[in-house]
């Protein structure tokens, strides 16, 4: 943490950050305002207290016309860059704020964040469902039996869904390590993440980044949520008008993997209620975690090679999944004899 972070002279006006989840509220008016808060919160920031973010978002615009962003602490200037997002995905709102009382600006809010937990709500539930599907062992049953509508027997109290919870690092088959996590002797707090992100539930400590965030049972989760259930096996259908159909959502955004991380974890968790206060799904620090890693421009490479890998499971004929140009190809034979005239015309002298 730079200095600037820890000693800004920037005035605090606002309480604390809007990048948490608020007390819960009810919004009952119907505004297209509530169906873009689902998609917001799924695709770009979830777990966030959406009045928070508009007040204090409105006040800052008014602040950096004297003081540059970066003069911000860390945590203002990520909670503005949300802000931004968020009116550039909706035209007319920042005139809408400017224009509005205090209260019309906490009514936006309220709208958005009711679209939000709606949207999680939702996913939590069908999810609760839908995971066990996924991880029963391949022609058989689960042993002993999971219930769909109830998680207790769930977490690290059940052999199957505690050897996917497992902090990666960890052997969830030494009994020592399995009795802590059961009695809770061992806590885990949201930023020890769980073997399940990766790919074939394999851990390297020499490389970490290696199959992260490539499970099967993530892609199966995201295509759940976002392009329809009946695609999880197979490819979306056209006519099949999935949460990225609705929104015009063609490419994963990194927000997106942070939060169906965040929904499988607590799918498989034996909590009940998804909620900011439960220490021991600490569900907020696993969220926030994941987007401090995404969200790093010092992890560039290894981001970009994840994402284009999420593009093509799920929006394989889109140009964010970057597929090579096949070889006997029009396009390719064009781009072959444009690269012969380029080298032709610019010979590398001796």
């Amino acid at each position: 943490m730079t200095t600037q972070d820890t000693t800004s002279s920037v005035p605090n006006k606002r309480g604390s950050s809007a990048l948490q989840m608020g007390p819960r509220k009810k919004a009952s008016s119907s505004d297209p305002l509530v169906s873009h808060g689902r998609h917001f919160g799924r695709t770009v920031f979830a777990l966030c207290n959406y009045p928070s973010l508009l007040t204090n978002g409105v006040l800052r615009l008014e602040q950096i016309e004297d003081i540059p962003l970066e003069d911000f602490p860390a945590e203002e200037r990520r909670e503005h860059r949300v802000f931004e997002q968020l009116l550039e995905s909706y035209p007319g709102l920042l005139e809408r704020l400017k224009d509005g009382s205090e209260e019309e600006i906490l009514h936006v809010g309220e709208l958005i964040g009711k679209g939000a937990a709606g949207a999680r709500g939702d996913d939590t539930k069908t999810l609760k469902s839908a995971i066990l599907d996924w991880i029963s062992p391949k022609g058989e049953a689960i042993r002993p039996p999971l219930h769909r509508n109830s998680k207790i027997d769930r977490g690290f109290n059940h052999d199957l869904t505690g050897s996917l919870l497992c902090p990666a690092g960890l052997d969830w088959n030494d009994p020592q390590t399995k009795e802590k996590l059961r009695s809770g002797e061992m806590l885990v707090c949201g930023d020890q993440w769980p073997i399940f992100l990766y790919a074939h539930h394999a851990y390297d400590p020499e490389d970490p980044w290696c199959g992260l965030l490539r499970s099967r049972l993530l892609v199966y989760a995201y295509k759940h949520v976002f392009t329809s259930p009946s695609s999880v096996d197979r490819e979306p259908k056209a006519t099949r008008s999935g949460n990225a159909r609705l929104h015009g959502m063609n490419s994963v955004t990194i927000a997106s993997l942070a939060y169906i991380a965040t929904q499988v974890r607590f799918a498989l968790s034996s909590s009940s209620v998804f909620s900011r206060t439960d220490t021991t799904t600490d569900s907020e620090t696993f969220y926030h975690s994941l987007l401090d890693l995404l969200e790093d421009p010092e992890e560039y490479k290894e981001i970009d090679e994840l994402l284009t890998w999420w593009n093509r499971q799920v929006f394989p004929t889109s140009s964010a999944a970057k597929r090579p140009i096949s070889a006997n190809s029009a396009l390719s034979k064009i781009r072959q004899k444009r690269m012969a005239l380029k080298q032709a015309s610019n010979p590398v002298s001796s």
